[in-house]
């Protein structure tokens, strides 16, 4: 790789590191216990929440996440009786979290769903509520259920981060974009990649090592 292409493409990279990490770290951090309280919803017994709630889930999953972007962040604007535009990174949160809420609502409800009920009515003959048994007994029981597909949800998730590109946000495949129509070069995107690569390396670690944590469940 030149030198001048890896002068401009490293503090480019950091700079779009910086955002990717960002939308990556808010996302996760709120659509994963949204997610829980959305399958509960789903599962609810009263008709009503339970079926706009399966409308919300499947219009986030029926659509593309590029399309959500282009949605929330335009679309608005051509709504003249709202008088509010989100501005580009709420439009990039708030398409995110709904997205992936949605996604990790039916991991959950699939997880929650495979535990026996038995153990609900077993938690009720020793006096605890089923709030109380749900979070200490079948919670963790669903967290370790559902691991392997909350991980390949969370890989996803760092490379869907490189769809804020539509909305003009930097990122880092943006920065290989940029130095790459400036040089003529292709080597910026197969750096890029190596970096995604470290990314999911790092992320495969620690489930790896989450995973462990709950092995004690079985």
């Amino acid at each position: 790789m030149e030198s001048k292409v890896l002068e401009m493409l490293v503090p480019m990279t950091l700079e779009g590191l910086k955002s990717t990490i960002g939308v990556f770290a808010v996302t996760l951090a709120t659509s994963l216990p949204l997610s829980i309280l959305v399958a509960k919803m789903r599962m609810s017994r009263n008709k009503i929440v339970s079926s706009l709630t399966g409308i919300y889930i499947y219009i986030m999953r029926g659509t593309p996440l590029l399309l959500q972007l282009m949605f929330i962040f335009f679309g608005f604007v051509f709504v003249p009786y709202i008088g509010y535009a989100f501005s580009r990174t709420q439009a990039i949160f708030i398409a995110f979290i709904l997205n992936y809420t949605a996604y990790f609502a039916e991991i959950f409800r699939g997880g929650i769903n495979s535990i026996d009920i038995g153990q609900y009515e077993a938690a009720q003959v020793l006096g605890l509520s089923r709030n109380y048994a749900f979070m200490k007994i079948i919670l963790p029981q669903v967290i370790k259920n559902v691991l392997p597909s909350i991980g390949n949800e969370v890989i996803t998730l760092v490379k869907d981060t490189s769809l804020v590109y539509i909305l003009g946000a930097s990122d880092i495949l943006k920065a290989a974009k940029s130095v790459s129509n400036r040089y003529s070069a292709f080597s910026p995107y197969i750096f890029v990649g190596f970096v995604y690569l470290a990314i999911t390396a790092v992320l495969t670690k620690a489930l790896a090592k989450i995973e462990n944590k709950y092995n004690y469940y079985r």
